[in-house]
């Protein structure tokens, strides 16, 4: 006997044989068995068949759960030939060489035709879900069955048990030989598929598949009406639709399931017994148990969205921290020299950086760097370069102009044209006080002598990453005492209040001269606030950083 676990996601079928051995289960091209299902955990569950055809099933700390036999797995448990299995909202059973057919909840095409049936009645769905007639609602057995469909949206089970639980309980009112919940893909009418999400077939008998008009399921997912089709075996334009004849079906009737102005699917009946008419009034008891379905359906779409959203807020965190680290320099000690930097992004991780390290000479290089975009993708951006650059960094011999061309050309062959960065790059030799430096279209830096002279430091070339250039040059000044350099992103002279005025380059420059008796740390407490004053409370649009570097030993 040759064990095997079969099953379907609702659009494809799996059949794997089993030998003794132990298999991952997931979402994980890794696993021994791929569920391509956004409900299934990378490694999901794990499955062992010991020699003696013992199976065993794990679940392995799964977002949505694994449930056997509609129970949450909490620990390994020994499974039997014909237990039902979901991993996630997926389904899977255990089975045996013997079974042949396919699964029974399997996806189906569903065909589209152009008929319609003659007898059938529309009712928009607003309509559809109106208070119900005194007479339907003072059958007992319609209270309670709506009652323990108001409880399904407030259990915590996978939406598959939801919805085959709820159309059992639709079977207590609706009378029926097929219950089916479908869904459809995105595509235009002319190829749109519609796939059985759920179903529920009383005594376990072959559910056939379906034959629709394609009017009608225009009608229910895009008119949002509900339809209930009268006798439909005795309508000449059905006479010739197989699935139709061989169920014998005498009346249907299809709701959208709708919910805050959204259609998320069709719930569908038939019944093939004379005994059996559908008339208006269980069309609108099937809408409203459609409705009840849909707005736990919605609650699974918020779910969802709720745990993708801490995912990514996970996810964002942890980027946080990495690039604090990245940035988590100690100021190295430079003779005659002070230095402090500044940083504050606009969101949780960004694109601009700075950087210091002192040389294997004794010298002292410092960089700032903004790198185009914001957010994630500007942040992945920024710890390539700066990891490039700091591999550099370990060269005997340090070349501005080598160093720039090296890490524009790794850039540029591993990015898309729109991602750059601009970058000022510089060097000071304390030895003979020398400021060699590199502006690779960044914003000018601020040399602001002892006298109030301001030495804009202007590019030299174009952006790193943007073009295959290479046409940088390096310039050099002489650092006198006192002096102070300031090197910032735009994110200092383009910060904006609520009228667009910019905070600009002039009054950048009048706040160094007031403050070039302080210390770099003074210096930048004392930017840091005049911005704050100049936006007024306005929010930042992007990244502020700024390095002060400032003589202090002739």
């Amino acid at each position: 006997m040759i064990l095997k676990l079969i099953g379907t996601d609702g659009k494809k079928e799996y059949n794997w044989d089993l030998k003794p051995g132990k298999y991952i289960i997931g979402r994980t091209s890794e696993a021994d068995f791929f569920i391509e299902n956004n409900t299934v955990s990378r490694k999901h569950a794990q499955l062992e068949l010991t020699a003696d055809k013992k199976c065993f099933l794990t679940d392995l700390g799964s977002h949505n759960g694994t449930y056997v036999n509609d129970v949450s797995l909490t620990s390994c448990i020994e499974i039997k030939i014909g237990s039902r299995i979901l991993f996630g909202e997926t389904d899977f059973r255990l089975a045996d060489d013997s079974e042949t057919s396919s699964f029974a909840s399997r996806p189906i095409t569903t065909q589209l035709i152009d008929r319609e049936p003659e007898k059938s009645v529309l009712l928009d769905i607003k309509e559809a879900l109106k208070p119900l007639p005194s007479k339907v609602t003072e059958r007992p057995e319609v209270l309670t069955t709506l009652f323990d469909m108001a409880k399904r949206l407030t259990l915590d089970e996978p939406k598959q048990l939801m919805m085959e639980r709820s159309l059992g309980l639709i079977a207590n009112v609706v009378p029926a030989e097929r219950y089916i919940i479908l869904t459809s893909n995105d595509s235009d009418n002319d190829s749109k598929e519609l796939y059985i999400t759920a179903s529920h077939i009383p005594g376990g008998k072959d559910g056939g598949s379906l034959t629709l008009s394609r009017t009608i399921i225009n009608d229910i997912l895009t008119n949002k009406q509900a339809i209930v089709i009268e006798d439909s075996a005795n309508n000449s334009k059905f006479a010739n639709q197989e699935s139709i004849v061989i169920s014998k079906m005498k009346s249907a009737m299809a709701v959208p399931l709708f919910e805050e102005g959204e259609v998320l699917g069709i719930l569908y009946v038939d019944t093939t017994s004379p005994l059996h008419h559908y008339n208006d009034e269980y069309l609108k008891l099937l809408a409203i148990f459609g409705n009840i379905i849909a707005s736990r359906l919605i609650n699974y779409v918020l779910m969802e969205e709720r745990a993708e959203k801490q995912l990514m807020e996970a996810e964002i965190n942890r980027a946080t921290e990495i690039q604090k680290r990245l940035l988590d320099i100690s100021y190295p000690e430079v003779n005659g020299y002070e230095v402090h930097a500044f940083q504050k992004q606009c969101r949780a991780v960004g694109g601009d950086m700075y950087d210091m390290c002192l040389l294997e000479d004794g010298s002292f290089l410092f960089l700032v760097a903004d790198v185009s975009g914001k957010g994630m993708g500007a942040a992945l951006l920024m710890s390539n370069i700066l990891a490039s650059l700091r591999i550099l960094y370990q060269q005997k011999e340090i070349s501005l102009t080598h160093l720039v061309e090296q890490v524009s050309a790794q850039l540029f062959m591993s990015s898309k044209p729109e991602d750059f960065a601009t970058l000022f790059l510089g060097i000071i030799n304390p030895n003979d006080n020398k400021l060699r430096y590199i502006n690779a279209g960044h914003n000018p830096a601020f040399l602001v002598r002892k006298s109030g002279e301001n030495n804009l430091l202007t590019a030299s070339g174009v952006m790193i990453g943007a073009f295959g250039l290479m046409n940088w040059e390096e310039s050099q000044l002489d650092f006198e005492s006192d002096d102070v350099l300031v090197v910032y992103s735009d994110g200092v002279t383009e910060a904006e209040k609520e009228d667009n005025a910019q905070y600009g380059e002039d009054r950048l420059y009048d706040l160094i001269k007031r403050s070039l008796t302080e210390s770099p740390q003074v210096i930048c407490e004392n930017l840091v606030r005049d911005i704050d004053d100049f936006v007024e409370g306005y929010p930042p649009s992007d990244d502020v950083t700024m390095l002060v570097i400032k003589r202090t030993v002739s």
